[in-house]
Protein backbone atom coordinates (compact mmCIF):
# COMPACT_ATOMS: atom_id res chain seq x y z
CA UNK A 1 0.00 0.00 0.00
CA UNK A 2 2.73 2.67 0.73
CA UNK A 3 4.21 1.77 -2.64
CA UNK A 4 1.07 3.17 -4.51
CA UNK A 5 0.61 5.83 -1.69
CA UNK A 6 4.00 6.94 -2.43
CA UNK A 7 3.87 7.01 -6.54
CA UNK A 8 0.08 9.03 -6.24
CA UNK A 9 2.34 11.76 -4.16
CA UNK A 10 5.14 11.86 -7.06
CA UNK A 11 2.01 11.61 -9.47
CA UNK A 12 0.96 14.76 -7.67
CA UNK A 13 3.95 16.55 -7.43
CA UNK A 14 4.54 16.40 -11.27
CA UNK A 15 1.21 17.49 -11.87
CA UNK A 16 2.58 20.99 -11.47
CA UNK A 17 5.34 20.20 -13.97
CA UNK A 18 2.40 19.05 -16.30
CA UNK A 19 0.17 22.16 -15.85
CA UNK A 20 3.29 24.24 -16.79
CA UNK A 21 4.03 22.44 -20.09
CA UNK A 22 0.06 23.22 -20.73
CA UNK A 23 0.73 26.45 -20.40
CA UNK A 24 3.88 26.81 -22.53
CA UNK A 25 2.04 24.42 -25.01
CA UNK A 26 -1.36 25.20 -25.26
CA UNK A 27 -1.92 28.03 -24.01
CA UNK A 28 1.18 29.70 -26.10
CA UNK A 29 1.56 27.19 -28.42
CA UNK A 30 5.35 26.84 -28.16
CA UNK A 31 6.96 24.11 -27.63
CA UNK A 32 9.26 24.68 -24.43
CA UNK A 33 12.05 22.13 -24.19
CA UNK A 34 13.42 24.58 -21.51
CA UNK A 35 11.54 22.30 -18.79
CA UNK A 36 14.23 19.26 -18.80
CA UNK A 37 16.92 21.69 -17.59
CA UNK A 38 14.65 23.53 -15.48
CA UNK A 39 13.32 21.11 -13.16
CA UNK A 40 16.87 20.04 -12.81
CA UNK A 41 18.19 23.72 -11.85
CA UNK A 42 15.12 23.84 -9.28
CA UNK A 43 15.95 20.66 -7.74
CA UNK A 44 19.84 21.30 -7.18
CA UNK A 45 19.35 24.90 -5.99
CA UNK A 46 16.19 23.77 -3.77
CA UNK A 47 19.03 20.97 -2.47
CA UNK A 48 21.75 23.16 -2.08
CA UNK A 49 19.94 26.05 -0.17
CA UNK A 50 18.38 22.99 2.34
CA UNK A 51 21.73 21.63 2.75
CA UNK A 52 23.02 25.29 3.72
CA UNK A 53 20.27 25.97 6.33
CA UNK A 54 17.95 28.21 4.96
CA UNK A 55 14.47 26.94 5.67
CA UNK A 56 12.00 25.12 3.61
CA UNK A 57 9.80 27.87 2.37
CA UNK A 58 13.05 29.47 1.28
CA UNK A 59 14.43 27.18 -0.31
CA UNK A 60 11.53 26.37 -2.71
CA UNK A 61 11.14 30.25 -3.69
CA UNK A 62 14.62 30.32 -4.83
CA UNK A 63 14.14 27.38 -6.56
CA UNK A 64 10.90 28.77 -8.15
CA UNK A 65 12.63 31.90 -8.97
CA UNK A 66 15.56 29.76 -10.46
CA UNK A 67 13.13 27.57 -12.82
CA UNK A 68 11.47 30.91 -13.63
CA UNK A 69 14.06 32.96 -14.38
CA UNK A 70 15.25 29.74 -16.95
CA UNK A 71 11.81 29.85 -18.95
CA UNK A 72 12.27 33.88 -18.96
CA UNK A 73 15.86 33.54 -20.44
CA UNK A 74 14.20 31.11 -22.94
CA UNK A 75 11.44 33.79 -24.49
CA UNK A 76 13.94 36.68 -24.33
CA UNK A 77 16.17 34.54 -26.73
CA UNK A 78 12.95 33.19 -29.06
CA UNK A 79 11.52 36.99 -29.07
CA UNK A 80 14.67 38.92 -28.99
CA UNK A 81 16.68 37.34 -31.23
CA UNK A 82 14.08 35.85 -33.39
CA UNK A 83 15.66 32.46 -32.48
CA UNK A 84 12.86 29.27 -32.88
CA UNK A 85 11.34 28.43 -29.51
CA UNK A 86 12.18 25.13 -29.76
CA UNK A 87 15.71 25.76 -30.91
CA UNK A 88 15.59 28.04 -27.96
CA UNK A 89 14.95 25.81 -25.42
CA UNK A 90 17.33 23.02 -26.41
CA UNK A 91 19.51 25.66 -26.27
CA UNK A 92 18.93 27.23 -22.82
CA UNK A 93 18.28 23.05 -21.74
CA UNK A 94 21.80 22.39 -22.86
CA UNK A 95 23.40 25.27 -20.85
CA UNK A 96 22.00 24.41 -17.63
CA UNK A 97 23.08 21.06 -17.54
CA UNK A 98 26.58 22.69 -16.58
CA UNK A 99 24.99 25.04 -14.52
CA UNK A 100 23.39 22.84 -12.90
CA UNK A 101 26.54 20.55 -12.46
CA UNK A 102 28.21 23.54 -10.83
CA UNK A 103 25.59 24.23 -8.91
CA UNK A 104 25.67 21.48 -7.14
CA UNK A 105 29.30 20.18 -7.06
CA UNK A 106 28.70 16.94 -8.41
CA UNK A 107 26.48 15.19 -10.21
CA UNK A 108 24.12 13.51 -7.41
CA UNK A 109 23.53 16.11 -4.16
CA UNK A 110 21.94 13.64 -1.15
CA UNK A 111 20.04 15.39 1.31
CA UNK A 112 21.28 14.96 4.91
CA UNK A 113 19.01 14.25 7.67
CA UNK A 114 19.45 17.61 9.47
CA UNK A 115 17.85 19.30 6.31
CA UNK A 116 14.84 20.97 7.44
CA UNK A 117 12.44 19.55 4.23
CA UNK A 118 8.73 20.26 3.90
CA UNK A 119 7.86 16.82 4.58
CA UNK A 120 9.78 17.65 8.19
CA UNK A 121 8.72 20.83 9.37
CA UNK A 122 5.11 19.60 8.39
CA UNK A 123 3.43 16.83 10.22
CA UNK A 124 0.18 16.28 9.27
CA UNK A 125 0.00 12.75 9.50
CA UNK A 126 2.24 10.54 11.73
CA UNK A 127 2.76 7.77 8.70
CA UNK A 128 5.72 9.13 6.17
CA UNK A 129 4.25 8.25 3.06
CA UNK A 130 0.35 9.63 3.76
CA UNK A 131 2.31 12.59 5.59
CA UNK A 132 3.92 13.65 1.72
CA UNK A 133 0.58 12.67 0.15
CA UNK A 134 -1.65 15.39 1.93
CA UNK A 135 1.38 17.74 1.96
CA UNK A 136 1.61 17.21 -1.57
CA UNK A 137 -2.20 17.45 -2.25
CA UNK A 138 -2.54 20.66 -0.40
CA UNK A 139 0.66 22.35 -2.90
CA UNK A 140 -1.62 20.54 -5.64
CA UNK A 141 -4.79 22.52 -4.89
CA UNK A 142 -3.29 25.35 -4.17
CA UNK A 143 -1.23 25.69 -7.51
CA UNK A 144 -4.89 24.64 -9.08
CA UNK A 145 -7.00 27.73 -7.33
CA UNK A 146 -3.81 30.17 -8.16
CA UNK A 147 -3.73 29.03 -12.22
CA UNK A 148 -7.19 29.29 -12.55
CA UNK A 149 -7.58 32.17 -11.05
CA UNK A 150 -4.07 34.13 -12.19
CA UNK A 151 -5.87 32.91 -16.04
CA UNK A 152 -8.89 34.23 -15.36
CA UNK A 153 -7.66 37.80 -14.34
CA UNK A 154 -7.09 40.87 -17.40
CA UNK A 155 -3.27 40.12 -17.85
CA UNK A 156 -4.41 36.05 -17.70
CA UNK A 157 -6.87 36.51 -20.47
CA UNK A 158 -4.00 39.08 -22.37
CA UNK A 159 -1.42 35.72 -21.93
CA UNK A 160 -4.21 33.78 -23.74
CA UNK A 161 -5.11 36.08 -26.01
CA UNK A 162 -1.27 36.03 -27.43
CA UNK A 163 -1.01 32.61 -27.58
CA UNK A 164 -4.74 32.41 -29.30
CA UNK A 165 -3.40 34.71 -32.06
CA UNK A 166 -0.16 36.98 -31.45
CA UNK A 167 -1.45 39.56 -34.37
CA UNK A 168 -4.83 39.80 -32.96
CA UNK A 169 -3.12 40.43 -29.68
CA UNK A 170 -0.28 42.38 -30.72
CA UNK A 171 -3.48 45.20 -32.52
CA UNK A 172 -5.34 45.14 -29.28
CA UNK A 173 -2.16 47.16 -27.73
CA UNK A 174 -0.96 44.02 -26.59
CA UNK A 175 2.68 43.97 -25.29
CA UNK A 176 3.18 39.92 -27.03
CA UNK A 177 6.92 40.21 -25.86
CA UNK A 178 6.24 40.52 -22.52
CA UNK A 179 3.41 38.35 -22.52
CA UNK A 180 5.46 35.38 -24.04
CA UNK A 181 8.23 35.96 -21.48
CA UNK A 182 5.99 36.09 -18.86
CA UNK A 183 4.20 33.12 -19.57
CA UNK A 184 7.50 30.75 -19.80
CA UNK A 185 8.38 32.12 -17.15
CA UNK A 186 5.52 31.14 -15.00
CA UNK A 187 5.34 27.69 -16.65
CA UNK A 188 8.84 27.14 -15.60
CA UNK A 189 7.78 28.38 -11.98
CA UNK A 190 5.08 25.40 -12.33
CA UNK A 191 7.89 23.40 -13.26
CA UNK A 192 10.42 24.63 -10.62
CA UNK A 193 7.80 24.03 -7.31
CA UNK A 194 7.25 20.55 -8.95
CA UNK A 195 10.90 19.89 -8.81
CA UNK A 196 11.48 21.24 -5.23
CA UNK A 197 8.52 18.77 -3.91
CA UNK A 198 9.91 15.73 -5.69
CA UNK A 199 13.04 16.10 -4.76
CA UNK A 200 12.38 16.96 -1.03
CA UNK A 201 10.61 13.27 -1.46
CA UNK A 202 13.63 11.70 -3.20
CA UNK A 203 16.10 13.28 -0.89
CA UNK A 204 18.74 14.16 -2.92
CA UNK A 205 19.01 15.98 -6.39
CA UNK A 206 20.38 14.34 -9.42
CA UNK A 207 21.70 15.66 -12.64
CA UNK A 208 19.91 13.35 -14.56
CA UNK A 209 16.67 13.93 -13.17
CA UNK A 210 15.18 16.24 -15.85
CA UNK A 211 15.98 14.16 -18.78
CA UNK A 212 12.72 13.30 -20.35
CA UNK A 213 10.65 15.08 -17.70
CA UNK A 214 9.01 17.03 -20.87
CA UNK A 215 7.52 13.79 -22.34
CA UNK A 216 5.39 13.27 -18.92
CA UNK A 217 4.06 16.54 -19.05
CA UNK A 218 2.96 15.81 -22.56
CA UNK A 219 1.99 12.94 -21.99
CA UNK A 220 -0.31 14.01 -19.48
CA UNK A 221 -1.62 17.35 -21.66
CA UNK A 222 -2.04 14.70 -24.49
CA UNK A 223 -3.97 12.15 -22.78
CA UNK A 224 -6.59 15.03 -20.67
CA UNK A 225 -6.97 16.59 -24.28
CA UNK A 226 -8.27 12.96 -25.44
CA UNK A 227 -10.88 13.11 -22.49
CA UNK A 228 -11.84 16.18 -23.18
CA UNK A 229 -12.44 16.11 -26.82
CA UNK A 230 -14.17 12.29 -26.10
CA UNK A 231 -16.80 13.83 -23.72
CA UNK A 232 -17.13 17.43 -24.92
CA UNK A 233 -15.65 19.53 -21.77
CA UNK A 234 -14.14 22.88 -23.09
CA UNK A 235 -14.02 25.02 -19.70
CA UNK A 236 -10.51 25.85 -18.37
CA UNK A 237 -11.68 24.57 -14.97
CA UNK A 238 -12.23 21.04 -17.07
CA UNK A 239 -8.76 21.51 -19.28
CA UNK A 240 -6.63 21.78 -15.84
CA UNK A 241 -8.09 18.88 -13.68
CA UNK A 242 -8.16 17.10 -17.06
CA UNK A 243 -4.31 17.69 -17.18
CA UNK A 244 -4.17 16.61 -13.58
CA UNK A 245 -6.42 12.86 -14.15
CA UNK A 246 -3.65 12.05 -17.08
CA UNK A 247 -0.90 12.57 -14.75
CA UNK A 248 -2.56 10.81 -12.48
CA UNK A 249 -3.53 7.84 -14.53
CA UNK A 250 0.16 8.16 -16.30
CA UNK A 251 2.01 7.90 -12.91
CA UNK A 252 -0.17 4.99 -12.04
CA UNK A 253 -0.09 2.92 -14.66
CA UNK A 254 3.73 2.88 -14.45
CA UNK A 255 2.98 2.04 -10.68
CA UNK A 256 0.68 -1.20 -11.47
CA UNK A 257 3.43 -1.72 -13.97
CA UNK A 258 6.27 -1.80 -11.89
CA UNK A 259 4.48 -3.97 -9.18
CA UNK A 260 3.62 -6.54 -11.81
CA UNK A 261 7.12 -7.38 -12.62
CA UNK A 262 7.38 -6.50 -15.89
CA UNK A 263 11.04 -5.49 -17.37
CA UNK A 264 11.97 -1.95 -16.30
CA UNK A 265 13.27 -2.29 -20.31
CA UNK A 266 10.13 -2.15 -21.51
CA UNK A 267 8.90 0.93 -19.29
CA UNK A 268 9.13 3.53 -22.16
CA UNK A 269 7.76 1.42 -25.35
CA UNK A 270 4.79 0.65 -22.30
CA UNK A 271 4.54 4.33 -21.33
CA UNK A 272 4.67 5.12 -25.48
CA UNK A 273 1.55 2.35 -26.04
CA UNK A 274 -0.37 4.14 -22.83
CA UNK A 275 -0.47 7.95 -24.55
CA UNK A 276 -0.81 5.99 -27.85
CA UNK A 277 -4.17 4.11 -26.40
CA UNK A 278 -5.20 7.58 -25.00
CA UNK A 279 -4.39 10.05 -27.72
CA UNK A 280 -6.65 7.47 -30.12
CA UNK A 281 -10.07 7.05 -28.27
CA UNK A 282 -11.51 10.05 -29.63
CA UNK A 283 -10.68 9.14 -32.95
CA UNK A 284 -12.12 5.62 -32.53
CA UNK A 285 -15.25 6.93 -30.56
CA UNK A 286 -15.78 9.23 -33.55
CA UNK A 287 -15.44 6.21 -36.43
CA UNK A 288 -17.72 4.30 -34.19
CA UNK A 289 -20.52 6.84 -33.90
CA UNK A 290 -20.33 6.88 -37.82
CA UNK A 291 -21.48 3.68 -37.86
Amino acid sequence: MDFYISALSLALATTMMAWGVFLSVRIFNLPDITTDGSYTLSASVTAVCLIGGLPWYLSVLCGILCGALSGSITALIHTTLGVNALLAGILVMTALYSVNLSVMGRSNLPLSEQCDSVFSALQLSSDRYRNELMIVALFAIFSLALLYWFLKTDFGLALRATGQSEAMAASMGINTQLMKITGLAIANGFTALSAALVMQMQQFADINMGIGIVILGLGSVMMGESLQKLFGLHSLSMQLLLVLFGCLVFRLIMAITLASGIDPNWMKLFNALVVLLFVSLPVFHKKLKLR
